[in-house]
């Protein structure tokens, strides 16, 4: 027996003691795994809850004009309900705004006039609305597509959000304002697309307003991807 209190067993095996140590080791070993397991599931799951809060908290807007304002450049609602919506042209968050813009048309294109403004705030390249967003608005059959330079078309609507859509009948009263996705950046049936599809056809909608998920309108930087990206 050695000062260890393991056996030498034939020719100098120990037995026991040092053996009782590595058996210890590999247990504390496989501790720091499993405790730093822990770690990186909870992580990723406050990861996770972040994403899903950011995904699902729609941005703070105004209350938009009631009526349609007569100083705005756009020709009012004549025999047919006009739609309305705002945009920037770098927010990816109004990629799915606009997909579910085209839907929207695809059904109700002879039914509705409809236009989309992208911002052009003051000191913006000449080119800086220029971006995939304009070309996709474009893309669908029956949208009318402008610069709203400076915002100023934003603020007569009392618009603030890309992606906010106005519906106004056709005496020019505001029938639907709000976002037509369900989450930011999210694909998919929703209660606004729903809610305009049924106004434009004349029904009766359980919701006149959408939450609205995309980038301010007001106050952005040119020099920013997205607004109020310092």
């Amino acid at each position: 027996m050695n000062a260890g209190g393991g056996v030498n067993v034939g020719g100098g095996v120990n037995v026991g003691g040092e053996c009782a140590i590595g058996a210890g080791g590999r247990a504390s070993g496989v501790g720091v795994v499993l405790a730093l397991g822990v770690v990186w599931v909870a992580a990723v799951c406050c990861g996770l809850a972040v994403l899903v809060d950011y995904a699902t908290t729609p941005t703070d807007g105004d209350d938009p004009a009631r009526h349609w304002p007569e100083r705005s450049r756009l020709p009012p609602p004549a025999g047919r309900p006009v739609l309305v919506m705002f945009a920037h042209p770098r927010c990816a968050c109004t990629r799915a705004s606009l997909g579910e813009l085209a839907l929207i048309m695809t059904r109700c294109r002879h039914s509705v006039t409809t236009h989309v403004l992208f911002l052009r705030p003051e000191g913006a390249a000449a080119d800086w609305w220029k971006t995939d967003l304009w070309d996709s608005a474009g893309s669908i059959p029956g949208v009318s597509v402008a610069t709203d330079e400076q915002g100023a078309e934003a603020k007569l609507f009392g618009a603030t959000v890309s992606g906010e859509t106005l519906l106004y009948d056709r005496e020019g009263r505001l029938i639907f304002n709000g976002g037509i996705t369900g989450a930011r950046g999210h694909f998919g049936d929703n209660d606004g697309r729903r809610a305009v599809v049924d106004l434009i056809e004349g029904r009766s909608a359980p919701r006149a307003a959408g939450l609205v998920f995309g980038c301010a309108l007001r106050n952005p930087r040119p020099e920013a991807g997205m607004a109020g990206v310092p």
